[in-house]
């Protein structure tokens, strides 16, 4: 079967309406969002587009669905997770296919985060069953106290279009684990993605109005009613923090218990006594992991200026040995940006940074044609620039220098920004100095990627609250009840 023939079966056979109440159903306005491939601007296929009637429905289904789900056994929900688990493993390579199709990065890529998607559905199927309480007596010996975990209730989800798989199961997983039903927005640039996986849910015999998925142009007016409803009780959203922020405000009239993973601007030290190999292999892969579109990307990589040269040289030729190109075609390694307009703030921000005197080491330059691509940069002598102080998410690596563990201390916690940050060292006494001084939610060290299933994600400052994955990830869908027992 030719790749042409098979992305088009594969499109063919991908859900493109709304999924309400367990029916797959258009928009009543007839409404539909064209979802276009990144890497040739071509449409791939046409979707219900949603707006605040379907949303507000989408609401009602899970309202309705949730006192039974939460009565739902921990060993059914575990089981049901476990059963999307083994199906999104044994459909890897069209779950990659699509991913690689509506959002752009290679297909290896892709590969990396169905595995990395699918481990939240197995770690949280075996945290669904694990959910305690606790028994004690009061230190007066009054009193018997018990406390029990009970679902937060009806959820809206709001996800991002750099990782369509990963980003709805990090979400969807601890829900079903905890016992809460769910609406979920996915971006409206990939929204394939999550309806083929509400689809695969569904197979798996998720009850009727557990999961809803609404994707929809009219994101602010279609949730807007939604955030008001008394009876959606949480919310989840990964994005922008201006974004948020408005989210977080438009919450609060009903004091809903939210969660945020909002943007960064992560710092990557390299000291001195780095070895440098391991500090430019682990760089390429914070800064170009999902072709630099990742709020865990490093955006200002800060070499000591007794190794800087020597760093820098390395890096910039790792970067500018990788391969541009449609994430299809056998060894690319770069795919393009998600739309014209991420790859013009790319441009216009290298362009300002070398006019203000950044020196350009490699890249620089749009690829004239189809798709939105922009070369791996790298870029030293950059001062105070807008590059270093806003969320890149492209192919992009501005180097700056500093002259001790302070300094660079400095230079990495003087940004809105807290999620993730990579130190590079040899030194343990170092490490773990600089590691305890870092405000960060995240820290690789010595490593270039700090994802897990099994670990919390989130940030602090400007980059959020709350945690996704490991234990922390289903108390954020949890309640606490105390109850106390005369004797």
């Amino acid at each position: 079967m030719s790749s042409t023939v098979r992305e088009r079966e594969l499109l063919d056979n991908v859900p493109k309406k709304l999924l309400i109440g367990g029916v797959w159903r258009e928009a009543d306005s007839g409404a539909r969002l064209a979802v276009e491939d990144p890497a040739t601007g071509a449409v791939l296929a046409e979707v219900a587009d949603g707006g605040p009637k379907e949303m507000m429905a989408a609401l009602d289904a899970a309202a309705d669905a949730q006192r039974s789900w939460a009565k739902s056994s921990p060993r059914l929900r575990s089981d049901l997770l476990r059963a999307a688990y083994d199906e999104v493993v044994r459909r890897a390579d069209e779950f990659a296919l699509l991913i690689t199709l509506e959002m752009g990065k290679p297909l290896a890529e892709s590969l990396g985060e169905v595995r990395y998607g699918a481990e939240f559905l197995r770690w949280f199927s075996e945290e669904a069953v694990r959910m305690g309480g606790r028994w004690n007596r009061s230190p007066e010996g009054t009193t018997r106290l018990l406390t029990m975990k009970d679902p937060a209730g009806p959820t809206l989800m709001i996800t991002p279009w750099n990782f369509p798989l990963a980003m709805a199961t990090r979400k969807i997983a601890p829900a079903v684990a905890a016992g809460c039903t769910m609406v979920l927005k996915p971006a409206e640039q990939t929204p394939l993605t999550s309806l083929a996986f509400a689809e695969l849910m569904q197979s798996v015999g998720l009850p009727v109005g557990v999961l809803n998925v609404v994707p929809t142009t009219r994101a602010a007016e279609s949730t807007s009613a939604v955030l008001q409803d008394a009876r959606l009780r949480k919310l989840t959203f990964t994005g922008s923090t201006a974004v948020g922020k408005r989210l977080i405000e438009a919450s609060s009239s009903n004091v809903l218990r939210v969660s945020m993973e909002l943007g960064g601007n992560a710092p990557l030290i390299v000291c001195e006594d780095a070895d440098i190999d391991k500090a430019v292999a682990g760089a390429m892969l914070a800064k170009m992991r999902n072709i630099g579109q990742a709020c865990t990307a490093a955006n200002r990589i800060l070499v000591h200026e007794s190794v800087a040269d020597k760093f820098a040289g390395n890096f910039a030729a790792a970067m500018s040995a990788q391969q541009l190109g449609r994430g299809t075609e056998t060894g690319v390694q770069v795919g393009p940006l998600i739309d014209e307009r991420a790859r013009e703030k790319v441009s216009g921000l290298v362009s300002s940074a070398v006019a203000s005197g950044a020196r350009l080491l490699t890249g620089g330059s749009a690829r004239i044609g189809e798709g939105y691509f922009f070369e791996p940069t790298v870029l030293t002598d950059v001062g105070e620039h807008d590059i270093t102080r806003e969320e890149l998410f492209g192919p992009v690596a501005p180097i700056t220098t500093f002259c001790s563990d302070d300094d660079a201390i400095s230079k990495a916690n003087a940004t809105e920004y807290g999620l993730a940050s990579y130190v590079f060292t040899e030194n343990i006494s170092r490490a773990l100095r600089v590691v305890e001084e870092l405000e960060f939610g995240m820290v690789g060290l010595n490593q270039g990627v700090v994802s897990n299933a099994a670990a919390p994600f989130g940030g602090v400052k400007h980059s959020g609250f709350g945690r996704e994955g490991g234990a922390e990830g289903i108390e954020e869908y949890l309640s606490t009840k105390y109850v106390g027992i005369a004797p």
